[in-house]
């Protein structure tokens, strides 16, 4: 199967959830205003699906800006969109003061069904967090999100913790990485936007890393799937980034991604990247960061080979 690429246009942060026959899409909007959700039979389908409006920020109050990186999950039988957001759209004074917040929806079509009063999900610290996912592992549901440490230098660190229920934590966060290489300080030191796929025997985690221009890059830890996930020991760091920018090809920050497989079962890589470096004033308002896929490749030790951006190109779905 082949994509093009930019595989939907100025959609930065995109999640694809591959549910029953179909498939959804949401993703960060340039506006930071609102929560969309595209639904199609198949990926390339999610090109020209609509994208529907579920949820509009209000005009004041601690979730009404800068709506950031929705991920829409399917949680015992409920809808479940996170997202981060902000109390104010001043960047010198909301760009840091984002809280996690669940929506959710119990009837069966996402699209068009009732979502329910936005809840804070809430963790020890009280401190910039964005960027949460869900997983199920070990018959467990697992919250994973981005977070600042005040005690911790820099912008983010990763945090696991079980899940009650969509919304609230049944056990203390456990930090399973921080900014320390290098290439996870460029500009900014950042870990964030959290991803997980199995294979094999092993449980991997990609994230994103450093500032969101050409900086911008992909790290990844990896757990034994027998192992306590709780058990921060238990978690190996690559000590090299995944996935980087390509100069060759053009691919500036590729970051934020998440996993899906096609309609065959084989394993996606979904990201967003820009095609230029020349960004005028502050990133966060550069509204071309695309949504892109490539294809996993998997080595023969069992590890993910995510390989280089592609260029450019069209095909015809």
């Amino acid at each position: 199967m082949s994509w093009p690429n930019p595989f939907i246009t100025q959609r930065a942060d995109p999640f694809i959830l591959r549910h029953g026959e179909g498939y959804y899409f949401v993703a960060s909007v340039p506006e930071y205003d609102r929560l969309e959700i595209r639904h199609a039979d198949t990926l390339n389908g999610l090109i020209e699906a609509e994208a529907v409006t579920v949820w509009r920020k209000p005009e004041t109050g601690p979730f009404s800006a800068l709506i950031w990186a929705p991920e829409l999950h399917h949680i015992n039988g409920q809808w479940v969109i996170y997202f981060a957001a902000a109390p104010t759209r001043d960047i010198k004074d909301g760009l840091f003061q984002h809280r996690m917040y669940a929506l959710v929806c119990d009837d069966s079509d996402p699209l068009s069904g009732h979502w329910q009063p936005v809840r804070r999900v809430f963790t020890p610290i009280d401190s910039f967090s964005l960027d949460a996912t869900h997983f199920v592992h070990q018959g467990k549901n697992w919250y994973l999100w981005a977070q600042k440490d005040p005690a911790i230098p820099g912008n983010s660190n990763l945090y696991l913790a079980e899940l009650l229920n969509p919304w609230t934590l049944k056990s203390a966060p456990v930090m399973l990485s921080r900014p320390e290489y290098e290439w996870e300080c460029a500009g900014f030191s950042v870990n964030e936007g959290p991803a997980v796929i199995h294979h094999g025997d092993r449980l991997f985690v990609t994230y994103s890393a450093s500032a969101t221009d050409e900086n911008y890059c992909l790290g990844m830890l990896s757990i034994d799937m027998m192992a306590d996930p709780l058990d921060s020991t238990a978690w190996q760091k690559s000590a090299r980034p995944v996935f980087t920018t390509s100069w060759e090809n053009q691919q500036y920050g590729p970051g934020h991604n998440s996993f899906t497989r096609d309609e065959n079962g084989r394993d996606v890589l979904v990201y967003h990247a820009r095609n230029y470096t020349e960004i005028e004033g502050d990133p966060l308002w550069d509204p071309n960061r695309h949504t892109r896929l490539k294809y996993i490749e998997w080595r023969e030790d069992g590890t993910p080979d995510f390989g280089v951006p592609p260029a450019d190109h069209t095909s015809v779905p």
